[in-house]
Protein backbone atom coordinates (compact mmCIF):
# COMPACT_ATOMS: atom_id res chain seq x y z
CA UNK A 1 0.00 0.00 0.00
CA UNK A 2 0.99 3.58 -0.48
CA UNK A 3 1.24 6.02 2.13
CA UNK A 4 -1.87 8.20 0.40
CA UNK A 5 -4.02 4.59 1.22
CA UNK A 6 -2.26 4.27 4.55
CA UNK A 7 -3.64 7.45 5.44
CA UNK A 8 -7.07 7.20 4.10
CA UNK A 9 -7.59 4.05 6.66
CA UNK A 10 -6.11 6.02 9.39
CA UNK A 11 -7.97 9.10 9.15
CA UNK A 12 -10.93 7.48 8.35
CA UNK A 13 -10.92 6.16 12.06
CA UNK A 14 -12.49 7.61 15.31
CA UNK A 15 -10.30 10.85 16.49
CA UNK A 16 -9.19 8.21 19.90
CA UNK A 17 -8.65 5.54 17.78
CA UNK A 18 -6.38 7.14 15.80
CA UNK A 19 -3.10 7.62 17.18
CA UNK A 20 -2.38 3.82 18.54
CA UNK A 21 -3.55 2.90 14.98
CA UNK A 22 -1.19 4.64 13.20
CA UNK A 23 1.62 3.44 15.91
CA UNK A 24 0.38 -0.30 15.35
CA UNK A 25 0.20 0.47 11.39
CA UNK A 26 3.81 1.95 11.68
CA UNK A 27 5.48 -1.21 13.55
CA UNK A 28 3.82 -3.34 11.24
CA UNK A 29 5.06 -1.84 8.14
CA UNK A 30 8.71 -1.49 9.88
CA UNK A 31 9.85 -4.97 8.88
CA UNK A 32 8.63 -4.98 5.20
CA UNK A 33 9.01 -1.27 4.24
CA UNK A 34 10.61 1.03 7.13
CA UNK A 35 10.80 4.22 4.94
CA UNK A 36 6.71 3.48 4.65
CA UNK A 37 6.53 2.60 8.43
CA UNK A 38 8.31 5.96 9.20
CA UNK A 39 5.92 8.22 6.79
CA UNK A 40 3.10 6.68 8.49
CA UNK A 41 4.68 6.83 12.12
CA UNK A 42 4.74 10.69 11.58
CA UNK A 43 1.42 11.04 9.90
CA UNK A 44 -0.43 13.85 12.37
CA UNK A 45 -3.43 13.34 14.66
CA UNK A 46 -5.87 15.73 12.99
CA UNK A 47 -7.15 19.00 15.34
CA UNK A 48 -10.80 18.17 16.65
CA UNK A 49 -12.37 20.60 13.42
CA UNK A 50 -10.41 18.37 10.99
CA UNK A 51 -11.25 15.31 12.33
CA UNK A 52 -15.26 16.13 12.11
CA UNK A 53 -14.35 17.53 8.62
CA UNK A 54 -12.64 14.44 7.51
CA UNK A 55 -15.80 12.45 9.12
CA UNK A 56 -18.31 14.59 7.13
CA UNK A 57 -16.70 14.08 3.91
CA UNK A 58 -17.26 10.31 4.32
CA UNK A 59 -20.79 10.31 5.43
CA UNK A 60 -21.79 13.15 3.40
CA UNK A 61 -19.89 13.22 0.15
CA UNK A 62 -22.80 14.42 -1.69
CA UNK A 63 -23.59 17.51 0.76
CA UNK A 64 -19.83 18.23 0.13
CA UNK A 65 -20.05 17.95 -3.39
CA UNK A 66 -23.11 20.04 -3.68
CA UNK A 67 -21.19 22.92 -1.57
CA UNK A 68 -18.32 22.82 -3.84
CA UNK A 69 -20.38 23.18 -6.94
CA UNK A 70 -22.11 25.70 -5.31
CA UNK A 71 -18.96 27.48 -4.58
CA UNK A 72 -17.87 27.10 -7.93
CA UNK A 73 -21.02 28.57 -9.87
CA UNK A 74 -20.76 31.54 -8.00
CA UNK A 75 -16.83 32.08 -8.05
CA UNK A 76 -18.23 31.94 -11.62
CA UNK A 77 -20.82 34.31 -11.33
CA UNK A 78 -19.47 37.05 -8.90
CA UNK A 79 -17.52 38.62 -11.82
CA UNK A 80 -20.76 39.92 -13.56
CA UNK A 81 -23.14 40.83 -10.59
CA UNK A 82 -23.70 43.87 -8.59
CA UNK A 83 -23.02 44.61 -5.08
CA UNK A 84 -26.70 43.93 -4.14
CA UNK A 85 -26.52 40.60 -6.18
CA UNK A 86 -23.45 39.62 -4.46
CA UNK A 87 -24.51 40.44 -1.19
CA UNK A 88 -27.42 37.86 -1.91
CA UNK A 89 -25.53 35.49 -3.01
CA UNK A 90 -22.84 36.06 0.03
CA UNK A 91 -25.65 35.15 2.65
CA UNK A 92 -27.03 31.84 0.81
CA UNK A 93 -23.78 30.90 0.96
CA UNK A 94 -23.54 31.41 4.83
CA UNK A 95 -26.48 29.75 5.14
CA UNK A 96 -25.44 26.80 3.40
CA UNK A 97 -22.21 26.43 5.41
CA UNK A 98 -24.16 26.88 8.67
CA UNK A 99 -26.56 23.88 7.90
CA UNK A 100 -23.70 21.48 6.73
CA UNK A 101 -21.50 22.66 9.56
CA UNK A 102 -24.81 21.25 11.98
CA UNK A 103 -24.95 18.54 9.78
CA UNK A 104 -20.98 17.95 10.34
CA UNK A 105 -21.38 18.36 14.21
CA UNK A 106 -24.47 15.78 14.43
CA UNK A 107 -22.15 13.21 13.02
CA UNK A 108 -19.36 13.75 15.51
CA UNK A 109 -21.91 13.32 17.92
CA UNK A 110 -22.87 10.29 16.84
CA UNK A 111 -19.43 9.03 17.37
CA UNK A 112 -19.73 10.27 21.02
CA UNK A 113 -17.80 13.62 20.14
CA UNK A 114 -18.98 17.38 21.57
CA UNK A 115 -18.43 20.03 18.93
CA UNK A 116 -18.05 22.88 20.87
CA UNK A 117 -19.23 26.63 19.19
CA UNK A 118 -15.23 27.79 18.97
CA UNK A 119 -14.72 23.71 16.71
CA UNK A 120 -18.22 24.66 14.89
CA UNK A 121 -16.69 27.89 13.81
CA UNK A 122 -13.70 26.98 12.89
CA UNK A 123 -15.38 24.01 10.72
CA UNK A 124 -17.52 26.53 9.51
CA UNK A 125 -14.30 28.69 8.56
CA UNK A 126 -12.88 25.64 6.50
CA UNK A 127 -16.26 25.02 4.28
CA UNK A 128 -16.43 28.66 3.50
CA UNK A 129 -13.20 28.50 1.98
CA UNK A 130 -14.15 25.39 0.35
CA UNK A 131 -16.53 27.52 -2.06
CA UNK A 132 -14.24 30.37 -2.33
CA UNK A 133 -10.93 28.99 -3.18
CA UNK A 134 -10.74 25.60 -5.68
CA UNK A 135 -7.50 24.57 -3.73
CA UNK A 136 -9.11 24.93 -0.22
CA UNK A 137 -12.01 22.64 -1.75
CA UNK A 138 -9.80 19.72 -2.93
CA UNK A 139 -8.02 19.94 0.59
CA UNK A 140 -11.44 19.51 2.12
CA UNK A 141 -12.36 16.82 -0.37
CA UNK A 142 -9.27 14.76 0.46
CA UNK A 143 -10.87 13.66 3.91
CA UNK A 144 -7.30 14.20 4.74
CA UNK A 145 -6.82 17.44 6.87
CA UNK A 146 -4.64 17.76 9.52
CA UNK A 147 -6.54 21.44 10.78
CA UNK A 148 -9.13 23.42 9.92
CA UNK A 149 -8.33 26.70 8.41
CA UNK A 150 -9.80 29.68 6.46
CA UNK A 151 -9.68 32.14 3.73
CA UNK A 152 -10.78 35.08 1.85
CA UNK A 153 -10.52 33.73 -1.50
CA UNK A 154 -7.80 37.03 -2.18
CA UNK A 155 -5.23 35.92 -0.06
CA UNK A 156 -3.11 33.08 -1.01
CA UNK A 157 -3.93 29.95 0.14
CA UNK A 158 -1.61 26.25 0.33
CA UNK A 159 -4.46 23.51 0.98
CA UNK A 160 -0.79 21.31 0.73
CA UNK A 161 -0.24 22.66 4.10
CA UNK A 162 -3.58 21.22 5.77
CA UNK A 163 -3.11 17.85 4.81
CA UNK A 164 -1.32 14.98 6.04
CA UNK A 165 0.38 14.09 2.52
CA UNK A 166 1.22 15.95 -0.06
CA UNK A 167 -0.71 13.59 -2.51
CA UNK A 168 -3.83 14.42 -0.69
CA UNK A 169 -4.72 17.16 -2.79
CA UNK A 170 -6.84 15.89 -5.83
CA UNK A 171 -7.58 12.60 -3.51
CA UNK A 172 -11.06 12.27 -3.15
CA UNK A 173 -11.87 10.60 0.02
CA UNK A 174 -13.91 6.88 0.10
CA UNK A 175 -17.15 7.57 1.06
CA UNK A 176 -18.48 5.37 4.63
CA UNK A 177 -22.13 5.14 5.58
CA UNK A 178 -22.30 6.03 9.35
CA UNK A 179 -22.87 3.29 12.31
CA UNK A 180 -25.91 3.88 14.50
CA UNK A 181 -25.21 4.25 17.74
CA UNK A 182 -27.98 4.37 20.32
CA UNK A 183 -27.01 8.02 21.29
CA UNK A 184 -29.40 10.15 23.23
CA UNK A 185 -31.68 12.79 21.45
CA UNK A 186 -28.99 15.83 22.11
CA UNK A 187 -31.47 18.40 22.01
CA UNK A 188 -33.21 18.50 25.49
CA UNK A 189 -30.21 16.91 27.43
CA UNK A 190 -27.99 19.67 26.02
CA UNK A 191 -30.60 22.45 26.75
CA UNK A 192 -30.35 21.50 30.04
CA UNK A 193 -27.00 21.49 30.31
CA UNK A 194 -26.44 24.39 29.06
CA UNK A 195 -29.15 25.76 31.29
CA UNK A 196 -27.41 24.46 34.48
CA UNK A 197 -24.20 26.04 32.98
CA UNK A 198 -26.36 28.85 32.44
CA UNK A 199 -27.61 29.35 35.65
CA UNK A 200 -24.32 28.61 37.52
CA UNK A 201 -22.82 31.37 36.00
CA UNK A 202 -25.54 33.34 36.87
CA UNK A 203 -25.55 32.27 40.63
CA UNK A 204 -21.89 33.43 40.71
CA UNK A 205 -22.67 36.38 38.74
CA UNK A 206 -25.72 37.28 41.56
CA UNK A 207 -23.02 36.06 44.38
CA UNK A 208 -20.24 38.80 43.25
CA UNK A 209 -23.24 41.67 42.53
CA UNK A 210 -24.59 41.20 46.33
CA UNK A 211 -20.74 41.68 47.41
CA UNK A 212 -19.69 44.46 45.60
CA UNK A 213 -23.92 45.98 46.32
CA UNK A 214 -22.99 45.22 50.83
CA UNK A 215 -19.17 47.07 50.40
CA UNK A 216 -21.09 50.05 48.12
CA UNK A 217 -23.24 50.19 51.32
CA UNK A 218 -21.27 50.03 53.74
CA UNK A 219 -19.15 52.84 51.88
CA UNK A 220 -22.31 55.11 51.02
CA UNK A 221 -23.21 54.61 55.33
CA UNK A 222 -19.53 55.71 56.06
CA UNK A 223 -19.72 58.62 53.48
CA UNK A 224 -23.26 59.78 54.99
CA UNK A 225 -21.47 59.80 58.43
CA UNK A 226 -18.55 61.91 57.15
CA UNK A 227 -21.42 63.99 55.71
CA UNK A 228 -23.07 64.27 58.38
CA UNK A 229 -20.17 65.31 61.19
CA UNK A 230 -19.10 67.80 58.11
CA UNK A 231 -22.40 69.69 58.27
CA UNK A 232 -22.19 69.60 61.93
CA UNK A 233 -18.50 71.16 62.20
CA UNK A 234 -19.98 73.76 59.64
CA UNK A 235 -22.99 74.72 61.58
CA UNK A 236 -20.71 74.86 64.54
CA UNK A 237 -17.86 77.72 62.50
CA UNK A 238 -21.48 79.45 61.30
CA UNK A 239 -22.51 79.98 64.99
CA UNK A 240 -18.76 80.79 66.19
CA UNK A 241 -18.58 83.47 63.17
CA UNK A 242 -21.73 84.55 64.05
CA UNK A 243 -20.68 85.19 67.73
CA UNK A 244 -17.75 87.04 66.58
CA UNK A 245 -19.59 88.98 64.13
CA UNK A 246 -21.93 89.97 67.02
CA UNK A 247 -18.63 90.87 69.87
CA UNK A 248 -16.99 92.96 66.57
CA UNK A 249 -19.85 94.87 66.18
CA UNK A 250 -20.10 95.45 69.90
CA UNK A 251 -16.46 96.47 70.21
CA UNK A 252 -17.13 98.76 66.98
CA UNK A 253 -19.65 100.59 68.90
CA UNK A 254 -17.13 100.69 72.32
CA UNK A 255 -14.51 102.10 69.89
CA UNK A 256 -16.53 104.52 68.48
CA UNK A 257 -18.15 105.92 72.01
CA UNK A 258 -15.04 105.67 73.12
CA UNK A 259 -13.29 107.94 70.76
CA UNK A 260 -16.17 110.46 71.69
CA UNK A 261 -15.10 110.14 75.15
CA UNK A 262 -11.46 111.00 73.93
CA UNK A 263 -12.44 114.03 72.04
CA UNK A 264 -14.71 115.64 74.88
CA UNK A 265 -12.16 115.12 77.63
CA UNK A 266 -10.02 116.72 75.35
CA UNK A 267 -11.93 120.07 75.07
CA UNK A 268 -12.63 119.84 78.64
CA UNK A 269 -8.31 119.42 79.29
CA UNK A 270 -8.36 122.59 76.56
CA UNK A 271 -10.47 124.56 78.69
CA UNK A 272 -9.02 123.58 81.82
CA UNK A 273 -5.75 124.65 80.59
CA UNK A 274 -7.30 128.06 79.60
CA UNK A 275 -8.63 128.99 82.36
CA UNK A 276 -5.40 127.99 84.25
CA UNK A 277 -3.43 130.23 82.02
CA UNK A 278 -5.87 133.11 82.23
CA UNK A 279 -5.47 132.69 85.90
CA UNK A 280 -1.91 132.84 86.05
CA UNK A 281 -1.66 135.86 83.85
CA UNK A 282 -3.90 137.72 87.02
CA UNK A 283 -1.56 136.62 89.07
CA UNK A 284 1.33 138.14 87.95
CA UNK A 285 -0.06 141.39 87.42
Amino acid sequence: MTLLEEAEEIYGLGLGEFTAARDARARALKATDAELAGAVKALKKPSLAAWVLNLLVRREPSQVDQLVSVGAALRDAAASLDATQLRALTAQRRQLTAAVTTVARRHALSEGQKVTESVATEIEATLTAAMVDAGAAAALQSGLLVRAFATTGVDDLDPSAYVAVADAIGHVASSVPATLHAVPDPSEAERRRDAKRALAVADKELRIAREALTRAEVRHRGAQAQALQVESEIDELKRRLAELEEREESAQTAVERAAVAVEDAQEEVAAAEGARDAAAAKLSI
